[in-house]
């Protein structure tokens, strides 16, 4: 039921079911390219290949020197 700027009601016994959908504009889909995942991947941006990235750099054990969490 995403038929654009509609209003759909519908009763079935007692119960009554309002459905509202509206058309918008949808935004860019973002990739995350985790061929270089490791055990325990953070995902961050990498801005000068404009992607997000999970991979052996950032870590939990990286984020602090031993950490654990």
């Amino acid at each position: 039921m995403s038929t654009p700027n509609k209003v759909e009601v519908s009763q079935v016994s007692e119960v009554t079911t309002v459905e509202i959908t509206t058309a918008g504009p949808q935004g860019p889909s973002s990739v995350i390219d985790s061929s270089s995942a490791v055990d325990d991947s953070i995902v961050y941006y990498h801005q000068s290949s404009g992607t997000f990235k999970a991979d052996a750099t950032t870590t939990k054990l990286t984020l602090v020197d031993g950490g654990n969490f």
